[in-house]
Formats: C-alpha cells, sequence, structure tokens
C-alpha cells in the first residue's frame, strides 16, 4: 500500500489490510503450536457488554488457533453459558470492584502483571489485551503476533479534536513525555506480545501508576500515558494500524 505508512523509522511493521498474506502467516504460525491468550475487563456496568464482545472474539479473534480467554469481572453470575470454538477456552477471574471507575482503570495493568506472575506465564505464549465495550466485525489474526505490539490510536487519523488525546507531558508524572518526542499515540484499548515482554510493560506501568499516586499526581490518560512513556523508551516490534480498533465516536 501506498496510501499510509508502514514502517516506523525503527523498521517495525505497521499491519494494515492489504500488508500482508494470512494464509502465509497462519502456516507459520501453526507450526509453532503456540498458545495466545486475551485478557478483557468486566466490571461494574460493563458485565452488559460480556456477550456481545466474547460472541465476536470467539469467532474473529485468531480464529482457528488456540485461545485461552481471560474474562476478569466482578459479577461472575453475569456471565452466561457461551459456546466457545473447540480451540477456544475461558477463564472467568472474579476481581474486586472499586468506588471510583479511574481506580478500576488503573488496577488492570497491576492484574495483568500479576496473573501472568502467578498463572498466565505457564499457559500461553502471547497475551493480549481489549477492552470490553467492543466487538470484532472482521477476522484479527496472526498478523498481530509479535514480541511487543502497540496499536495506534485512531485519533492521529481525525481532525477532530486532537487536543483531547496527547502525551502527559507535566515533568512531576513518570509518564511524562516532552512535547514533541512521542512516535505515535497508542492506545491502552489493544496491546500484547510474548508472555515475558507483555510482563515487563504492564509491571512497568502499574509501578508507574502507583509512583505517582504516592506523589498526589495522576497522569492525564491513566495506565494509557504510561503505557505510551513505557513504548516510547521500548519500541514496539509491531505496530497495528488504528483499523484494529477504531472509534466510532470520532
Amino acid at each position: 500500500r501506498r496510501d499510509v505508512l508502514v514502517l516506523t523509522p525503527w523498521l517495525a511493521p505497521i499491519v494494515w489490510e492489504g500488508t500482508f498474506s494470512r494464509d502465509i502467516l497462519n502456516a507459520q504460525y501453526v507450526q509453532k503450536n503456540s498458545v495466545t491468550g486475551l485478557v478483557t475487563f468486566a466490571v461494574e456496568k460493563y458485565w452488559f457488554f460480556i456477550e456481545g464482545f466474547m460472541r465476536s472474539a470467539n469467532k474473529y479473534f485468531l480464529a482457528g488457533h488456540q485461545v485461552n480467554f481471560y474474562l476478569f469481572t466482578d459479577n461472575p453470575e453475569k456471565v452466561s453459558h457461551l459456546q466457545m470454538a473447540p480451540e477456544n477456552h475461558l477463564f472467568v477471574i472474579p476481581v474486586q470492584n472499586h468506588p471510583r471507575w479511574q481506580d478500576i482503570s488503573t488496577s488492570r495493568m497491576d492484574l495483568i502483571s500479576t496473573y501472568i506472575h502467578s498463572q498466565f506465564q505457564y499457559e500461553v505464549d502471547y497475551l493480549y489485551s481489549i477492552d470490553i465495550d467492543v466487538q470484532l466485525l472482521a477476522h484479527v489474526g496472526v498478523e498481530i503476533i509479535d514480541a511487543l505490539v502497540g496499536t495506534i490510536s485512531s485519533w492521529q487519523f481525525t481532525t477532530s479534536h486532537p487536543e483531547n488525546k496527547a502525551h502527559e507531558t507535566r515533568p512531576e508524572s513518570g509518564a511524562a513525555i516532552p512535547g514533541g518526542q512521542g512516535d505515535f499515540y497508542y492506545t491502552a484499548s489493544f496491546y500484547g506480545g510474548s508472555v515475558s515482554e507483555v510482563y515487563k510493560l504492564t509491571r512497568a506501568c502499574s509501578e508507574g501508576v502507583m509512583q505517582d499516586r504516592e506523589n498526589g499526581i495522576g497522569a492525564r490518560w491513566r495506565d494509557e500515558s504510561h503505557l505510551n512513556r513505557y513504548l516510547l523508551h521500548h519500541k514496539p516490534t509491531r505496530l497495528l494500524s488504528p483499523e484494529y480498533y477504531w472509534d466510532a465516536e470520532l
């Protein structure tokens, strides 16, 4: 494709529709005999999205390959019986609710890193995190697989209110990125990679959030700001285009 940027300055591919052969990649992935995990959170009112998300992810996320779905929720009784594909497995993990939605958001990285250390590293080779309030409308295949993967936020490709999404610049925050120094703006709604690299990312972001909290400051976009800081200094080996997580409100 000549209409979009397909390579970063550090030579990592940016995946757009039409830039890969899924058949070739599927054949290579099968030879690795890998298992991929997908983490999502349904806390408080977000239990409403469970069925729609899970049905679409079961159909479209790495279809035909082994996937472990890890659903963190404070309403496990709300999870109805879902018919999963033979190669897929759903694990419901009960979590406590927080009185403020900001605390729910910032605790996700800590939970993911904790469970990678205690469980996920023994069960999957790759791990991805996707917000639950979406539905997959087309195949998301093994073209997303790499060591460290970030998704470019869709706001960068629209002209409406670009100032609403910007890196944290206050130097007192551990998520600070001086003006003009960021490569891309990545969404925290879809990221992943090898389980070891995702552990490093979520651990670092969790520690950054806690350090900010001790200093009496909250990064502008909470865990997303810390994710952007991390990916500035630990370059993703693959980027997903905004096609993979498009904000329909833009």
